[in-house]
């Protein structure tokens, strides 16, 4: 990891940085979701059940959002890469320990640990992008790098399962499998990341500015729609798998394919979403989205074992949570606070988002199932979008053209 030292951007480290980066939080993603198309397999050796895997789902996402939050503080005081990369290779060996579980408690355990590591990439890899990139291609950079965890992990994740599941003696093995790439990356990454040169924070103004994000308006709504669209996408995530092969009754291979749709509309949708949003307004965009998305909820519990249609229902629920999720995380919240604030904010959205609706809600929404049955996964959904909706057709501010705006007392609850 070396110093940066040059002020005007390189185009040819910009490149490899954005590439570099991109690869990484498509192996968080892969590592995050492997689990998912692998656990009808598990649950029978392990003897495990759905309230389990809600837990399991659940363990990650905590942590994975505690550390999101206070990452980004250790981001701003030892640089990115020197968190990047410990974050990379920690990740990495604990989705191979994973095949080493021997039950829900050892499961619970790794995962946990898991995401923290996780977490913390997040957002130094954000703001790695950020550093690397021409002030023009911003935008362009980091959404191209976001888009790299549904793809890998949600759209390629349950093939590479399948595949691997097909040539390896046993699911313990695909674990170990798939974490060799992310080791390797690391030592890319520490080759090619640069830290630049900042000025220490003023640690008086600290709590000041923490104060000033968890009291703003605009981070509170946006932070309760984004639970909401968590919950949605997290849950339908992590019990699809059994949904279709114990409720549609498909194959491992049918399954498979059928899961393909999640990631591509999450690849697609975070990009196209928000850049409508750029010319339609951020508000209409994603009351649109969350409508359309509500649609295509509604009609999944009516469609039995037919694949195709299973594929581009689940296209559609993805492409339009992901942009919503792409839109809230980025513009919305990033407008409505001052620039100094706009990553605070930003942690905060996301990572209080992932302890509620990423950690809270599969756990619940595993013990319903176990109750009521899988059956019940996709009317959880189907509630979350339409509260979500809701927060945002009251809640939500058009945010000015202008990137950022100077606090307020109009923005800050007493």
């Amino acid at each position: 990891m070396q110093p940066q030292t040059a002020a005007v951007p390189d185009p040819k480290y910009e490149f490899k940085a954005v590439s570099v980066l991109a690869l990484g939080l498509g192996m968080v993603g892969l590592d995050r979701f492997i689990i998912n198309p692998l656990f009808p397999v598990m649950q029978k050796e392990l003897g495990l059940g759905y309230q389990d895997l809600g837990l399991i789902s659940a363990a990650l996402a905590l942590t994975w959002g505690l550390a999101s939050i206070l990452s980004g503080r250790l981001t701003d005081r030892v640089g990115p890469a020197r968190v990047l990369v410990p974050a990379m290779v920690i990740f990495s060996l604990l989705v191979a320990t994973t095949g080493f579980a021997t039950g829900l408690v050892s499961l619970l355990v790794i995962r946990s640990v898991m995401g923290l590591a996780e977490g913390a990439y997040m957002p130094a890899s954000i703001v790695a992008t950020v550093n690397a990139s021409k002030p023009a291609r911003v935008g362009l950079n980091v959404g191209l790098q976001q888009t790299a965890q549904p793809l890998v992990g949600l759209g390629l994740g349950p093939v590479i399962a399948i595949g691997l599941l097909k040539v390896m003696p046993s699911w313990h093995y695909v674990f170990a499998a798939v974490a060799l790439p992310g080791l390797l990356l690391a030592v890319v990454m520490a080759r090619v990341l640069r830290d630049p040169k900042r000025a220490a924070p003023d640690s008086r103004e600290v709590p000041k500015e923490w104060r000033a994000v968890l009291t703003h308006r605009a981070v509170l709504v946006n932070t309760a729609a984004m639970l909401c669209y968590l919950t949605c996408l997290i849950t339908l995530s992590a019990f699809m798998p059994n949904y279709l092969t114990d409720h549609i009754k498909l194959s491992l291979d049918q399954m498979g394919m059928v899961l393909t749709g999640q990631g591509v509309g999450s690849f697609i949708g975070m990009v196209a979403i928000p850049a409508l949003s750029d010319r339609f307004g951020r508000k209409p965009m994603l009351l649109i989205a969350l409508v359309t998305e509500l649609a295509a909820l509604w009609v999944l519990p009516t469609i039995g074992a037919e694949p195709l249609k299973l594929f581009a229902v689940l296209f559609i629920i993805t492409f339009m949570n992901s942009g919503a999720v792409a839109i809230t995380v980025g513009p919305l919240t990033s407008a409505a606070v001052p620039a100094r604030l706009a990553a605070s904010a930003t942690g905060v959205v996301v990572g209080l988002g992932e302890i509620v609706g990423g950690a809270l809600a599969p756990a619940m929404a595993g013990a319903l199932a176990h109750v009521m049955g899988i059956t019940v996964i996709p009317v959880i959904a189907l509630i979350a979008t339409t509260v979500g909706a809701a927060i945002v057709a009251f809640g939500v501010r058009e945010p000015h053209l202008s990137a950022h705006i100077e606090e307020t007392p109009a923005n800050t609850l007493p």
